[in-house]
């Protein structure tokens, strides 16, 4: 552990012809500026995305993740470079305990809420106990095998929502189909940081692609950029208060399992770039994490999770210094009390946005499946081989329990059932040859 709680971020003048920026150091200031802005760019299509698909403010989303960035940055005392954004593994659950129809605000947001903040405490309760005693014991209970399902259940389980969204009419179905074609082209021939940047850049493709068809050549539904014209260039977020309703408190409070792996896989990868051992700030992070989380469903966002987009940036700059990070979420406060930046946001057409979901919701499922095969899980072994199939069935057909007034949606049934699944099928120590 360190001697303060903060570091002291030693200037490193020399960083950019190619050396490693550790976590406690830091570039000239106009280029941590400019790393604080490509961080606010690769957080941005999917902090956005998440808050759309379940019908709430992304603008305001955008602002608390800012304020989360900073609480995190607080609570693990400037050691984990981390960027915290709107968490995919709510989407599911959010939809089903709102009932949202995919267009326009959620009238349902306040039930979601309360759900969120539910899972932000047992998120943060984990913290508590990991600081405790460590974090051996989640190891234990979800090793790669079970990680990596319970990923890859997450984009399974959307993979409906995305296309039944852009299924509304055969325009809206190539549109989409369009959009894909503009992410994968991005994703295969572009080079560099633009290629990091495949979902907002193909996104943005995909809208003046769609503009030139609807406004200018009439066919679909035109964009109105009259929201534009109207907004505000300055204003307060909208915040929204939480309702909490039982039945969305149990159905979203056991995402927490979800957020854990991430976080936990998101310190050791951390970890293994910069060289660091951050395994003292596990505890700490996730209940960094579960606070924000709670805060941000005070306010009306999404929960929260640290965004495997940004640890990308740092692999590929080798620039880890959480300074970077507090500039980042002072960018997003910023764009937080821009209505007009929020109103431009609300007019990206809906099969655009549905193309984005099915590359996006496909990217996290392969996810699961890449966390398998860097731990080099054997499916061999019958024990593994049964967890993972039984386990992306359950959150691929949506499979729910209910047992009295506790219920569990596709995701949580496939998540606590790899878990317990994994545990009972636990290997007996081998037994000598028979004679």
């Amino acid at each position: 552990m360190a001697d303060s709680y903060f570091p002291r971020w030693r200037a490193q003048p020399n960083a950019a012809e190619g050396r490693i920026v550790g976590t406690d150091e830091r570039l000239a200031w106009p280029q941590m500026f400019a790393m604080g802005i490509q961080h606010v760019v690769a957080m941005f299509g999917s902090t956005v995305l998440a808050p759309l698909l379940m019908g709430f403010d992304p603008n305001l989303c955008i602002f608390m993740s800012g304020i989360g960035t900073l609480l995190f940055f607080v609570l693990v005392g400037g050691r984990v470079p981390s960027y915290l954004g709107s968490s995919f593994a709510f989407i599911g659950l959010v939809i089903a305990v709102t009932g949202y129809g995919g267009h326009g605000p959620n009238m349902n947001i306040p039930v979601a809420l309360g759900g969120i903040i539910a899972c932000g405490v047992v998120y943060a309760i984990i913290g508590l106990i990991v600081s405790a005693v460590g974090t051996r014991w989640i190891e234990t209970l979800m090793p790669p095998v079970v990680t990596g399902a319970i990923v890859c259940v997450i984009g399974l389980n959307l993979a409906p929502i995305a296309v039944h969204g852009v299924s509304g009419s055969n325009f809206d179905s190539w549109m989409a189909l369009v959009t894909v074609l503009c992410v994968g082209a991005v994703a295969v021939f572009a080079r560099g940081m633009l290629q990091r940047l495949l979902i907002l850049v193909g996104l943005l493709m995909a809208y003046v692609i769609y503009a030139i068809v609807t406004n200018g050549l009439g066919m679909g539904k035109p964009i109105d950029f009259a929201i534009v014209a109207n907004a505000a260039w300055f204003g307060m977020p909208q915040f929204t208060a939480p309702v909490f309703n039982m039945q969305a408190m149990t159905l979203l409070a056991p995402i927490a399992v979800i957020l854990v792996a991430e976080n936990l896989g998101h310190i050791k990868a951390v970890s293994a770039m910069t060289g660091q051992n951050l395994d003292g700030y596990v505890g700490r992070a996730f209940i960094g994490d579960g606070l924000a989380t709670i805060l941000s469903g005070f306010a009306g966002g999404t929960g929260v999770t640290t965004y495997a987009e940004n640890i990308g940036v740092m692999a590929v700059t080798k620039i880890y210094s959480t300074l970077v990070f507090v500039i980042a979420a002072v960018i997003a406060l910023v764009l937080g009390f821009s209505p007009k930046f929020g109103a431009v946001i609300q007019t990206i057409p809906g099969p655009v946005l549905g193309g984005v979901s099915i590359v996006v919701f496909g990217l996290i499922a392969v996810t699961g499946a890449r966390i398998w095969v860097v731990n080099k899980v054997d499916f061999s072994d019958n024990r593994n081989l049964i967890v993972a199939a039984v386990t992306l069935v359950l959150g691929a057909g949506d499979f729910s329990l209910k047992l009295g007034g506790f219920g569990l949606g596709g995701i949580g049934t496939a998540t606590f059932g790899a878990i317990i699944l994994y545990a009972l099928l636990r290997r007996k120590p081998a037994q000598g040859p028979v004679a």
